[in-house]
């Protein structure tokens, strides 16, 4: 049943989650102290998408994209526990793998650079250039699914945020939650099982649940 696995990357892959709500807490509050909670309510989406519907300043994104620029450069990628083994064992049962971020080609190079096998652990990269709709439209993931040559009923998303999440189901696949950015009661109703790290994760426990869901 199962035959690709697609990963978000930020609280998914990475535990960056708290860095980044800490990053964009601070720009939200300087520049939109209007809108409570901002930065919230923005993960999953592009950088041009926040820009268009929050920031319409030209100097104000500006300020922010350097600073951004900056903080992604310094920023740590720790995996989140258990991931890699888990990948390892979906890969091994010859599941294709993929990362589908709404983050840039320009962020995905500060990666690299901390970890150069990266690249190597997943069948394909999907980054923001290459949708044209941001979660939680569903277009990333059927792309990705597309990509591979796969049904949406083959695929199996690994989510964190609200528009994330939402994007998994109205894509029509198996969605897990992963409790790193929201309590696991948040997203309980948007995920088909909820995680908070990938210890107890398998390929048999996968199609498990996928044999399960909605």
């Amino acid at each position: 049943m199962l035959k690709a696995a697609l990963f978000d990357l930020d609280g998914v892959v990475f535990d960056t989650e708290p860095q980044y709500t800490e990053f964009w807490g601070e720009q939200c509050r300087e520049f939109r102290p209007d809108i409570s909670g901002l930065e919230h309510i923005i993960k999953g989406q592009t950088l041009i998408q926040i820009y268009d519907k929050y920031f319409d300043n030209a100097d104000v994104r500006d300020k922010i994209t350097s600073r951004l620029d900056n903080f992604e450069q310094q920023m740590t990628f720790d995996y989140i526990t258990g991931f890699v083994p888990f990948l390892n064992d979906l890969r091994e049962h010859s599941i294709k793998t993929a990362v589908v971020t709404s983050s840039n080609i320009s962020k995905m190079q500060s990666v690299y650079r901390q970890h150069p096998e990266f690249k190597s652990l997943f069948d394909a990269i999907l980054t923001s250039e290459d949708f044209e709709y941001s979660k939680p439209h569903p277009d990333c993931y059927l792309k990705a699914a597309a990509r591979f040559g796969v049904d949406s009923a083959s695929c199996v998303v690994f989510e964190d945020s609200i528009n994330g999440l939402k994007s998994g189901n109205a894509a029509n696949m198996c969605v897990i939650g992963l409790a790193t950015t929201n309590a696991a009661e948040v997203i309980s109703h948007l995920s088909d099982y909820v995680i908070s790290d990938y210890s107890h994760m398998t390929f048999k426990k996968i199609e498990r649940i996928m044999s399960h869901s909605r």
